[in-house]
């Protein structure tokens, strides 16, 4: 059986799948998520073992530390993923909520009601906790998933697949409504893409260059998830104190995250306030910082910052800074170099505050708060499918609900038209 064979099979598999979960009642559908992390939680010497095969792999392939950061699964990490799917469980079930009902003067009452995708296919790159977590949301909305991981977390993604397996199979969990890509051959991803009548939508989540892949490849429909180029924006009238931390927090905390600070905007009158408190502090945490004119200005070690570096998704320990005149320069750079990712301003200024909000064009806008929160978990979802920075048909981190479309029932007594 050849690959094109064997990808064909499986989107069959998948869509056989997806049939017998929508007839699961939610309280069963909680019963094998509950058994789902419990295996997951029961293998994490074995999970652990695999990922360290994909660890060592790594290093030898020259992974950055940001690559192996995201690649490795540590205890808190496993437990991350155990809890998550334990949240899951516990989340109301959206399939089959009624979003609206009318009736119509001929007698017929029509209902729009929350209904699963179907089969959907997710595509990642290096963490490998994404397949607990699109596996989990997926399931939770009676749909079946195909996931394929990067080869460079091969071992840890199989082995955290099969727990999830093995743990849902002791509650009746239907036969390939979690299915892995294990072949690391990338004519796979191709196979997914262009599987149409099998998969109803694809959601890649990984580089740019993936996600453009398969965008470019792609005859199902596709979710995107771009470049996490986010910004903090200091007003001149932010608690100074309050901006040190969110900025440190926004770039240091996990840089290699999408949902990291890659740009800091600071306004030119909190330039002697907060500048230089902030350079050293970055400093002090390692973080390579590269700025503008006046930004050089306060430390002969600054890297001159140039026209890409305002573009730039670093994912790791490097920050650019630039000075502005007004938050009206400051929302016109976001619009402009931003990814329509995760923006945040750190005000007291109220009108400033209802200006960015407003203005800023992008899927999640915080005031006063750390872009870290963008995830589906920090948001309440228990866990997150991805986050999108589409507008359609889902915008932000991709909980219970974005994984469903809808369908009109209607209920009549005999009625034709006339």
């Amino acid at each position: 059986m050849n690959l094109h064979e064997k990808m064909i099979l499986m989107g069959e598999k998948a869509v056989a799948a997806s049939r017998e979960l929508a007839k699961l009642s939610q309280k069963k559908k909680n019963a094998i998520l509950e058994a789902m992390a419990n295996e997951l939680g029961a293998q994490k010497a074995t999970i652990q073992e695999a990922n360290g095969k994909d660890l060592e792999a790594g290093k030898k392939a020259g992974l950055s530390a940001a690559m192996l950061d995201r690649l490795e699964l540590n205890d808190a990490r496993i437990e991350g993923m155990v809890k998550g799917l334990l949240d899951v469980a516990v989340l109301k079930d959206p399939v089959g909520t009624e979003l609206s009902c009318w009736n119509r003067p001929n007698g017929l009452q029509i209902k729009k009601t929350r209904v699963p995708i179907g089969v959907i296919a997710i595509i990642f790159e290096s963490r490998p906790n994404v397949t607990a977590d699109a596996a989990s949301l997926c399931f939770k909305t009676s749909n079946a998933v195909i996931l394929r991981g990067g080869k460079e977390a091969v071992h840890s993604n199989q082995a955290i697949a099969k727990a999830l397996r093995e743990g849902g199979a002791t509650k009746g969990m239907p036969t390939d409504a979690i299915q892995l890509v294990e072949t690391t051959d990338r004519d796979a991803v191709r196979e997914l893409a262009q599987m149409t009548g099998k998969i109803d939508l694809i959601i890649p989540r990984g580089g740019e260059g993936l996600i453009k892949a398969v965008s470019e490849m792609a005859w199902v429909p596709v979710i995107k998830h771009y470049k996490g180029i986010c910004h903090t924006y200091i007003d001149a009238s932010a608690d100074i104190n309050m901006a040190l931390a969110i900025s440190e927090n926004a770039k240091v905390q996990r840089p290699g995250v999408c949902n990291s600070m890659e740009t800091l905007l600071v306004h030119k009158d909190a330039t002697e306030t907060f500048l230089p408190k902030m350079i050293a502090r970055f400093k002090e945490c390692g973080v390579e910082i590269r700025g503008d004119e006046t930004v050089q200005k306060k430390d002969s070690n600054i890297i001159p910052a140039t026209e890409s570096d305002w573009h730039e998704e670093y994912l790791d320990l490097i920050i650019a800074i630039r000075v502005v005149d007004s938050i009206d320069d400051a929302i016109e750079h976001i619009n402009h170099y931003g990814s329509h990712h995760s923006d945040a301003i750190v005000t007291t200024n109220s009108e400033h505050e209802k200006a960015f909000l407003s203005q800023v064009d992008s899927s999640s806008v915080y005031v006063n708060a750390s872009t870290r929160f963008t995830d589906g978990a920090e948001f309440g979802m228990g866990a997150e499918i991805g986050i999108s920075t589409d507008k359609l048909h889902a915008r932000g981190p991709m909980g219970l609900e974005e994984l469903t479309t809808y369908k009109y029932i209607i209920e009549g007594t005999g009625q034709i038209r006339p």
